[in-house]
């Protein structure tokens, strides 16, 4: 992230790009367009991008609103690219169910197509627009444009009035296309103060400052701004890969955050303010502190959770486990509670913040030390820590201390472990909040390795036919997605049944699974199996001993990646195969035995293959050390990858003898 200094009083030459363009008004240079300019592979390409945004005061209101424009021209090369036709808006709101929204307006859209020597334009009618309501704090506008065709020329502009004033408006220069060039213009009156960032990994073009004289009318009277213009030419597109948090926080974009607001009157106030002053109104706010207190709640309940025991970690987990099945999640995040302890117990529903502040008032019955934990989930960004920005976090979780040892805690998920975070957690750092002492930062990771083991157990009889049993053992986070797969089904019965289905090879005869619901153990899943090698009758017979979790894509395809790899926690997993074979059987071709490794201990893949007192024994590792890989690493994964799927391509060969 870096950090822009705005001149507000220093006069620069505007340039030309730093001005918005004629709608419709197209060129033939923007007609015949090269692709191989910006990006062969485009399907298509803004070619122009303009945004301005501004305050304006609400004199019948006496409030202070946000109006921001946008404008954007984007030809579509081929019918891949036909999606950017398809525009979706996001309007935020207050969830409050008042007027405190962000409002579309003055919406126009059109698609040009070059015929017989001239553009002619397609306008959008009104009633290709609908609104979708996403959450109660969020809802979009959508609209597709018409008469769409391969080298179709698409416009838009439309304008959002907007109630928040504090991220003022972010501008992002990268998405999923090519920009040829994108600028933005703010006009931030002499008397707001924002810190304004750049975040991804491309610089600007231009970044220049003036004096708008007159820009806002408040009261009567007329005031100056900060004219400032930030332009990025020939912006590559973001492209999204697997293991990665959230796009956010790699795309290059201009963020903002007001500082401080100085009123006419002569007074001010602080927005940004220190982590002091931010502790005190977390603890003081009803929301927050007020429902971390509520101990008084579980003051009867708590005795008959614990009985006796004076085992504090026996205590924190049977507390946990009542919390859990008591109260179930809205699917809602929220660093605050919507309601109150007592509300949640009684309804035994509530979103992050209800559920885990009643962890904590129940913990704290139990008189444990125990704190809240805010934090930015993957999907959210990371949080800026240059400064405190409370709208940076989406969640709190619950961090309870006994003897020498931290556990983290997230009462949402029935199926997670004492200890455990679910993933969506697992995102840089959150700030730990106590009713006593000051807050400060601590690492968000994983507190267990996410470990595998499979093992076949067979034997094969002389028609090539082999019976036997994979059982299957897992701990962290992949026994909590089988159990969540598994829940996802009416049945253990149905989820085995479409299991069965998507095995094309494998038949399963019998089956059994163990610790669904212990989720303190490890999942244990037993399936009996019969499959063929290779075809009856036959000589030789051939068949791949990949079948188990084999990897057949490789999830790294990018020549380039800028942003990091985050796995989320380190893995481990390991596959055994054991089948015994008849005595007229021999090996006579097997994958060749390999042992690479990641630079710097990050990883390795083993694989060995022998033929022992006609027993058939393949057995491979692959293990991730680190939860998070560099982008400097990235092609190392890559390439770590591609020869795992090369390896796993090789077959075992068995010939009979006669």
């Amino acid at each position: 992230m870096r950090k822009l200094v705005i001149i507000a009083l220093l006069l620069a030459p505007f340039f030309a790009n730093a001005q918005d363009f004629d709608f419709g008004k197209l060129t033939h240079e923007e007609r015949l367009f090269d692709r191989n300019k910006i990006d062969s592979n485009a399907n298509a390409v803004f070619l122009k991008e303009f945004g301005t945004a501004r305050l304006s005061y609400d004199s019948e209101t006496g409030h202070m609103k946000l109006i921001y424009q946008y404008h954007a021209r984007i030809k579509l090369f081929n019918k891949e690219g036909f999606d950017a036709a398809n525009v979706v808006v996001p309007l935020y709101k207050n969830g409050n169910g008042n007027n405190d929204q962000e409002f579309l307006s003055e919406l126009k859209a059109s698609t040009f197509n070059f015929q017989n020597g001239k553009f002619e334009e397609s306008e959008m009618s009104s009633k290709a627009v609908f609104n979708e309501e996403k959450s109660k704090y969020l809802s979009l506008s959508k609209f597709t444009l018409p008469n769409i065709k391969e080298n179709s020329i698409i416009e838009y502009q439309y304008t959002i009035e907007s109630p928040y004033l504090f991220n003022f408006k972010t501008w992002h220069f990268q998405s999923d296309l090519p920009k040829l060039t994108s600028t933005y213009v703010a006009y931030i009156p002499a008397n707001y103060k924002y810190n304004v960032s750049l975040r991804g990994f491309y610089k600007l073009t231009d970044n220049k400052a003036e004096l708008s004289s007159g820009c806002l009318r408040v009261a009567g009277k007329d005031m100056d701004c900060s004219k400032i213009t930030y332009n990025m030419k020939d912006v590559p597109a973001f492209l999204e890969e697997d293991y990665m948090t959230a796009p956010s926080n790699y795309k290059s974009a201009i963020y903002f955050e007001l500082e401080e607001v100085h009123y006419l009157t002569g007074s001010s106030q602080k927005y940004t303010k220190s982590w002091k002053d931010i502790d005190y109104e977390l603890v003081s706010r009803k929301e927050f502190g007020g429902q971390m207190k509520r101990k008084d709640v579980f003051k009867t309940i708590v005795p008959s959770i614990i009985g006796t025991s004076t085992d504090e970690l026996q205590n924190a987990k049977a507390i946990f486990e009542y919390i859990k099945k008591q109260i179930k999640w809205n699917n809602y995040y929220g660093k605050y509670s919507e309601t109150s302890v007592k509300e949640v117990i009684d309804r035994r529903s509530g979103n992050v913040a209800d559920i885990n502040f009643a962890l904590i008032s129940a913990l704290s019955a139990a008189n444990l030390d125990v704190e809240a934990v805010m934090l930015s989930t993957r999907e959210n960004g990371t949080v800026n820590k240059l400064y405190p920005i409370i709208s940076d976090f989406n969640y709190v979780v619950v961090k309870v201390n006994i003897g020498e040892t931290s556990y983290l805690l997230d009462a949402t998920e029935p199926l997670i472990p004492f200890g455990l975070l679910p993933l969506r957690c697992i995102n840089d750092q959150g700030r730990v909040i106590n009713l006593k002492k000051p807050s400060y930062w601590m690492d968000m990771k994983a507190s267990k390795r996410s470990s595998s083991t499979h093992s076949l157990i067979g034997k094969m009889t002389e028609d090539g036919k082999v019976l036997g049993t994979i059982t299957s053992i897992s701990s962290g986070f992949n026994a909590f997605n089988s159990r969540r797969e598994i829940k996802k089904y009416s049945s253990v019965d149905e989820y085995v049944e479409k299991l069965d289905e998507r095995l094309s090879n494998i038949k399963i005869k019998n089956y059994k699974i163990t610790n669904i619901d212990s989720v303190e153990n490890s999942l244990i899943e037993e399936y009996q199996v019969e499959f063929n090698v290779g075809n009856a009758g036959e000589t030789d017979n051939h068949f791949n001993p990949f079948f188990i979790n084999p990897i057949r894509k490789n999830p790294f395809k990018l020549n380039e990646r800028n942003y990091p790899v985050d796995l989320g926690a380190a893995s481990d997993e390991r596959i055994s195969i054991n089948i015994a074979l008849p005595d007229n059987f021999k090996l006579k071709e097997q994958p060749k035995d390999l042992s690479i490794g990641l630079p710097n201990q990050g990883g390795r893949y083993l694989l060995q293959t022998n033929l022992l007192d006609k027993n058939l024994t393949i057995n491979q590792q692959l293990l991730f050390s680190k939860a998070i890989y560099t982008s400097e690493e990235y092609h190392y994964l890559k390439e770590f990858y591609n020869q795992i799927i090369q390896t796993q391509k090789s077959d075992v060969l068995l010939s009979k003898s006669n």
